[in-house]
């Protein structure tokens, strides 16, 4: 079982630096895309320290090498994306835009988890973060070639560092230009 999730976590890893908007199961949005201020306060506590990538790759979260559109680059933890438990202090993925003089800044996280029985008729394993669903299941994203497929899967962004006109835990923010 770990084998599979090392698994998903390459392709994850892998799929992040070419991903599309993904292909959701269910229509409408999972959540209500608002975080109180308490839950808010608990995410900027976790995560301020990460605004250095630094501190960051120190952590164990990967960079990917290209910038998604709408979303930035996804640095993910291995390790994190791995199990299967959804700590609203660990995030999987933290999600950078460019900065200034070639730097990154820190605009938000993701959760991740994959799907227990892989099928996208089914979401009975659809997690949470502080009630909000996750969205999901969705396919994997394309993957290049000899990469393991990413698998199904859900996922939740909450953008922490930069507004998003869409709303807090919207996919993608339109904000976010890669160059």
């Amino acid at each position: 079982m770990t084998n599979r999730y090392v698994t998903a976590v390459t392709a994850l890893t892998c799929a992040l630096t070419t991903a599309a908007a993904p292909a959701h199961a269910s229509s409408g949005p999972a959540h209500d895309g608002t975080l109180s201020a308490a839950q808010r306060k608990v995410l900027i506590d976790a995560t301020t320290r990460f605004k250095d990538v630094d501190e960051a790759i120190a952590a164990g979260y990967l960079p990917t090498d290209h910038c998604v559109p709408g979303m930035g680059w996804h640095y993910v933890n291995p390790t994190l994306a791995a199990d299967t438990v959804i700590d609203p202090v660990r995030p999987e993925v933290l999600l950078y835009t460019p900065g200034r003089n070639g730097t990154v800044r820190l605009v938000g996280i993701e959760y991740f988890k994959a799907d227990a029985d892989g099928r996208l008729t089914t979401d009975t394993d659809r997690p949470t973060l502080f009630g909000h669903r996750f969205d999901g299941p969705m396919n994997g994203h394309e993957v290049p070639p000899g990469t393991p497929p990413m698998p199904v899967h859900y996922d939740l962004h909450v953008w922490l560092y930069l507004t998003n006109p869409a709303g807090q835990l919207a996919t993608e923010n339109d904000r976010i230009i890669c160059p």
